[in-house]
């Protein structure tokens, strides 16, 4: 999939150690001009020591990185043209914002007046015109994590980086930028790349997901792969929920000594047991098992159903008319044979 003569960043076989500790080991990694990639990972995975050797903050102990075919590995961090964001923001708190957004201007050398343009086109753009003699604290979380994106996107640099960009965001704060976040792409066609443990960020923003686990790359693909075709345990369960098809009861025909199968909750089927069978049921792997729990959650509805010794997560969407199954109720539980995906150890 990559390809280095279009890639705009190059990780060549790059290690990080700190003392005894290897973070990032033997990365290779090419990202491509305009594309938005996220690193994703649990803490100690190695993804925000990747991202601070590409700002310069940290140096390979072993390695290369190239941007547009030149080593920055030598480079220092102000010596690279890049914005960045940080998930503290990282505002200047004594500086109006309009001043916080001129400051990157200002050290590129930009004479006062097109500042000035620069400005006022900025704080338009992000929706913050009647806020530019405020200070950061006088703003919302999500309102300086704006500004904070403006400052990275004011200079023009041709690469944006983000560490955990909406860390410190709520829930509603964080799905109304991931959506900012997605038009700013669109708009400035910026290379750039994310780092997050928030695999629903990871899923909605990315052009391609880098799984990472223990330095290493475990996965590499757009999200829709990632989602329906994990390669391991580690990204199935780390990439959304999964149900391992390790037990008798559960097994078909895709199970091997290679390694177990997997199904998404999405993709089970729970009905009673008196339901008609569906029209292609040839084609399904079918049980009988009991609920255990129901769980409403607005626009879907969860189940655990107990099938012998194991238990089935299901997840659907609510609609009207739909039947609904309590603890006790048994029930039949289904999934086409061609959705099960077969997991590496």
């Amino acid at each position: 999939m990559d390809n280095s003569a279009h890639a705009q960043i190059e990780f060549r076989s790059v290690t990080k150690v700190y003392g005894p500790i290897a973070a990032v080991t033997d990365l290779s990694l090419t990202v491509r001009r305009g594309e938005f990639l996220t690193i994703l990972g649990p803490s100690g995975s190695g993804k925000t020591t990747a991202l601070m050797m590409l700002a310069g903050f940290e140096a390979p102990t072993k390695g290369d990185i190239l941007i547009s075919g030149k080593s920055v590995a030598a480079v220092p961090s102000y010596g690279r043209d890049q914005g960045i964001v940080f998930q503290s923001y990282a505002l200047f708190p004594h500086l109006t914002i309009r001043r916080n957004l001129e400051f990157p201007l200002e050290m590129r050398g930009v004479k006062a007046s097109d500042r000035a343009t620069l400005v006022e086109r900025m704080l338009n753009r992000v929706h913050l015109d009647a806020y530019g003699d405020r200070v950061p604290a006088q703003l919302s979380g999500g309102q300086q994590q704006r500004v904070a994106l403006a400052r990275a996107l004011i200079a023009d640099p041709p690469i944006l980086l983000l560490d955990e960009p909406l860390g410190a965001l709520d829930r509603n704060l964080r799905e109304q930028m991931q959506g900012e976040i997605k038009s700013l792409h669109r708009e400035f066609g910026k290379t750039t790349i994310c780092v997050t443990h928030d695999q629903e960020e990871a899923l909605t923003l990315s052009d391609r997901i880098v799984v990472m686990r223990g330095g290493r790359i475990e996965q590499s693909d757009t999200p829709e792969a990632l989602y329906d075709r994990p390669s391991s345990r580690f990204v199935a369960n780390f990439l959304g929920e999964a149900n391992l098809l390790d037990s008798p009861e559960l097994v078909c025909q895709k199970t091997n000594s290679l390694g177990v199968s997997m199904i998404r909750p999405e993709r089970v089927r729970i009905v009673a047991l008196d339901a008609p069978l569906p029209a292609d049921q040839n084609h399904r792997h079918t049980v009988n098992g009991t609920v255990e729990e129901m769980i409403y959650a607005g626009p879907l509805r969860k189940y655990r159903a107990r099938v012998g010794g194991s238990s089935l997560l299901v997840r659907e969407h609510v609609a009207s008319g739909q039947q609904i199954f309590r603890p006790g109720d048994a029930v039949r539980l289904d999934w086409l044979r061609a959705d099960v995906r077969l997991l590496s150890e």
